[in-house]
């Protein structure tokens, strides 16, 4: 209860590098042992405190095969844990591209119900998607700062017809966190020749093709697609992922006169977060890790809210 009302519904998951098949690659011990496996006991306690009706719990499909050390997977542990809280439990691995998210993003979700014991799960109408190109990322053309506000820009150009349908734009077309990290020079040559492969050829560079006087990592066997362009012909972006806090990398604009990776708010279009959402930092100032680090980590909001609509209209 939160006050005199029930709660109807909580959505999230923990953090996903213990269970993502990425992470157990990059662990010397393959994340066995790891604290972060256990985060979902907490997530447990808020069913324990709130008692929802229903909970939409979202992770990576890595969780289908993380084990313990005696071969026991994550997965059943916590279906386990749930269920005798109470609640019944449904998956299924969702692409979050198939529901009219601008993002290529497959990931398991499961959904807990308090009072029906099967066939509760959402079933979903696909949406067909329209090309990034169409969503029109922000670009810096498109803006200019106002006098006081940091972080905050004021869009110039028109917004497109996703974004309207969507629901997406901010009320006063004001916009927060649209400033793109700072770079160094020899990254700056790498996004170029990135985007310009891209333009010419529709493929993808790979690390290995770059000149050795731009290459600085030792490893040239494993993870060669370091460096990517969000394609902007493309009718969805690859998955946005928490690294993109450390840097901009994997997220190149594909604007070349631009030369940059994408600002939070650009990343948290593609996660469908309204652009009057304001990420908050727990040390209270400002924080481009911070939001990057929340962006990359969240369910897309509007995926989320069609599997919530869902349930509560086959709950009434």
């Amino acid at each position: 209860m939160i006050g005199e009302r029930k709660l109807d519904l909580i959505v999230g998951g923990p953090p996903c590098q213990a269970y993502s098949l990425v992470g157990r690659a990059r662990s010397e011990l393959k994340m066995v042992g790891d604290k972060r496996n256990y985060l979902f006991v907490y997530y447990a306690e808020f069913l324990k405190r709130y008692r929802p009706k229903f909970f939409i719990f979202e992770n990576v499909v890595g969780l289908l095969t993380a084990r313990e050390a005696d071969g026991t997977r994550y997965l059943d542990m916590m279906i386990s844990l749930f269920e005798e809280l109470g609640y019944s439990v449904e998956y299924q691995v969702l692409s979050a591209e198939n529901y009219g998210i601008p993002q290529k993003r497959k990931r398991i979700i499961l959904v807990g119900s308090e009072g029906k014991s099967d066939g509760f799960f959402p079933e979903l109408e696909k949406n067909q998607l329209i090309s990034l190109f169409r969503m029109r990322l922000v670009t810096c053309h498109h803006y200019e700062r106002e006098k006081g506000v940091p972080l905050s820009t004021t869009l110039k150009r028109p917004p497109s017809r996703w974004l309207t349908e969507a629901g997406l734009l901010s009320e006063t077309g004001s916009i927060t966190w649209h400033e793109a990290r700072p770079h160094n020079p020899r990254d700056l040559k790498i996004f170029k020749k990135v985007v310009n492969r891209w333009d010419r050829k529709k493929e993808r560079l790979s690390y290995n093709d770059l000149p050795e006087t731009l290459k600085t990592h030792r490893n040239r066997s494993s993870f060669l697609d370091r460096f990517k362009v969000v394609a902007a012909n493309l009718s969805a972006s690859h998955t946005v992922v928490a690294h993109i806090a450390k840097d901009g990398n994997y997220y190149i604009h594909p604007d070349n006169s631009q030369n940059r990776s994408l600002t939070p708010r650009e990343a948290a279009r593609l996660q469908t977060f309204p652009d009057d959402y304001f990420f908050e930092s727990t040390s209270g100032k400002p924080s481009r890790t911070s939001a990057f680090k929340q962006i990359g980590n969240a369910v897309p909001v509007l995926l989320a809210e069609r599997i919530a609509k869902s349930l509560l209209e086959g709950w009434s």
